[in-house]
């Protein structure tokens, strides 16, 4: 079967098992998701809306990153459909996008994409674009490229099926004039000016910061390169990372107490540098205290400092956390943590803007910005009586919830390259990519860490792997990690069970020899497998495919090769 039949093959499936229609009950579903049909003019009259009341460049942001939202999910319910094949599987979701009435694709030089060596390149032409002909219907012909929400699709398909940052970009446009819409795709870090065509999956520029008004100083200088350095690891796309986001730039300007919440290893801390990077106080200190590794004793000495001769040891005299950072920002993690006599003073600190030293009279004024967070439940704690109500009050005016990893796994792909290229660097390496069961690991574990479990897992599969060659899974997951491709599948009973993960490698050498002794055909074998599958799960062919892992294509595809009738 030629290319352009299987392509034919699997859209057929596509549209026959997973496009629904029920006007009975008003639903369309597609991939088990509810759709709509909307008229494409009213869609272009909002769009035209949106730009003119947030300005375009703000609009080509949000309309892209929904466009790789959307990618990122066709993805994964695709390849469960038809397999590995990545020129099969972009070649179905140009089909899809077809389907749904955006473009109508035609390759000029086509797909070349090796995962083993990291390389993706793509070149195609767009006719028909929806976007460009109600970009040119509003606002005539354009000075840019406009087709955002179909970049962003493509970019946000080929970054999950390719493992790293893939961005599909308008080199020619209909709406500029061109004949047809001309897409390059390749690996972020071979375009140039890659903060501009790429700033709709980062943050760096999400909030216009305030312009100086004096040269910088050396140390403010420092403080900048920190400040951007935080900036350059939040990086995202998925809609919850992005509702965090929004929140920050919401009080950013502001000198508003803020409470990060969220599991241990989400990144509280690196939001807090982002939310003191993007605010008036940037240019002052960023000072971080993880109350939960202060002994009880010494809290008061190190948020408050001492004076000398306060204590037993207590040789001099120095300033604690809150005289350092005295017009900049005081990040309190793990605030649940801190003793209950610490959090009355704690409190008084921040109403009352003044401290005093462990062993002094002087009274000693602060101006900082409280940024505190934790992993626990405060609410909890002011009803068990081991966390001040008071204190919670104050500290809970804006709470920001940063979700984990696992519900934001459509930005695991950029976390992971940021991850990548900061420990290459580190063991002057050069990796080329990742392998296509080391990318289905890492989307399908619970990530009971986090992002920062992700970044230890990178380290050390970049030690792990050879110089020169992909990162496979036994570089991840070498420290007895719970991992899981498959699962759960459907016994025969209807209920949910665990699917072993088995290799072929692994299988008895005693089974092997009796199978030898049948003298049974490799098709026959292969036919009786295939037949006890499908009466274990009673003719579900997904379920089917599942418990042998294999995509439901594969298994329709040797099923129509076998001629094997379904069971009764």
């Amino acid at each position: 079967m030629d290319k352009e039949s299987k392509v034919q093959q699997a859209l057929e499936r596509l549209v026959t098992e997973q496009l629904m229609f029920a006007p009975d009950t008003g639903h369309i579903r597609l991939f088990d998701k509810r759709m709509l049909l909307i008229p494409g003019q009213a869609l272009a009259e909002f769009r035209s809306e949106m730009i003119k009341r947030f300005g375009e460049h703000e609009v080509r942001k949000l309309f892209t990153r929904a466009g790789y939202q959307r990618g990122i999910n066709y993805y994964h319910k695709v390849r469960a459909l038809i397999g590995e094949d990545p020129e099969l599987l972009i070649s179905s979701a140009m089909r899809l996008a077809e389907l749904e009435g955006y473009v109508y694709h035609q390759p000029i030089e086509g797909m070349q994409v090796d995962f083993d060596h990291g390389e993706f390149h793509g070149d195609y032409q767009w006719h028909s674009s929806w976007e460009a002909e109600a970009h040119c219907s509003h606002f005539g012909t354009s000075s840019e490229p406009i087709c955002w929400m179909m970049t962003g699709y493509a970019s946000g398909f080929s970054t999950a099926m390719f493992g790293r940052p893939v961005l599909w970009r308008e080199t020619e446009c209909s709406a500029m004039g061109h004949k047809a819409c001309r897409v390059v795709g390749k690996p972020l870090e071979e375009w140039d000016e890659q903060d501009q065509i790429g700033d709709f999956l980062q943050i760096e520029k999400f909030v216009d910061l305030p312009k100086q008004k004096q040269p910088a100083t050396p140390n403010k200088a420092d403080n900048t390169n920190k400040n951007q350095e935080a900036l350059s690891e939040l990086v995202g796309a998925s809609t919850q990372f992005n509702n965090v986001v929004h929140l920050l730039k919401k009080v950013a300007p502001t000198d508003t107490s803020v409470l990060f919440l969220g599991e241990s290893g989400v990144g509280k801390e690196r939001f807090s540098k982002a939310l003191h990077s993007i605010s008036k106080r940037r240019d002052g200190p960023c000072i971080s205290v993880n109350c939960a590794a202060i002994p009880a004793d010494l809290v008061e000495a190190e948020l408050f400092g001492v004076e000398k001769g306060a204590y037993t040891g207590a040789v001099s005299s120095r300033p604690g956390r809150f005289e350092r950072a005295h017009g900049g920002t005081l990040f309190l993690d793990e605030i649940g943590c801190l003793p209950l006599v610490a959090q009355g003073k704690l409190l008084r600190a921040i109403q009352e803007g003044e401290i005093e030293r462990v062993g002094g009279t002087d009274v000693i004024n602060v101006d900082v910005r409280i940024v505190a967070a934790t992993n626990n439940n405060l609410r909890q704690a002011v009803s068990d009586h081991e966390f001040r109500a008071d204190l919670f009050y104050r500290l809970n005016v804006y709470p920001i919830e940063i979700p984990a990893l696992r519900e934001r796994r459509d930005d695991i792909p950029l976390l992971f390259n940021v991850f990548i290229d900061r420990y290459c660097q580190k063991a002057n390496k050069k990796l080329t990519g990742i392998t296509r069961r080391a990318l289905d690991a890492l989307w399908h574990y619970s990530w009971p860490g986090n992002v920062r479990e992700l970044e230890n897992l990178v380290e050390r599969a970049v030690i792990l792997a050879d110089d020169g060659k992909a990162i496979d899974t036994q570089h991840l997951f070498s420290a007895g990690e719970n991992i899981e491709t498959s699962a759960l599948t459907l016994d025969t009973s209807g209920r949910l069970q665990s699917i072993p993960d088995t290799d072929a490698n692994n299988i008895p050498s005693d089974t092997v020899d009796q199978l030898l002794d049948q003298s049974l055909s490799l098709e026959a074998l292969e036919e009786s497998i295939i037949t006890k599958a499908l009466e274990r799960t009673n003719g579900n062919v997904s379920a089917a495919a599942r418990l042998l892992k294999m995509g439901r294509g594969q298994l329709q595809y040797r099923l129509s090769k076998l001629k094997t009738e379904l069971p009764c």
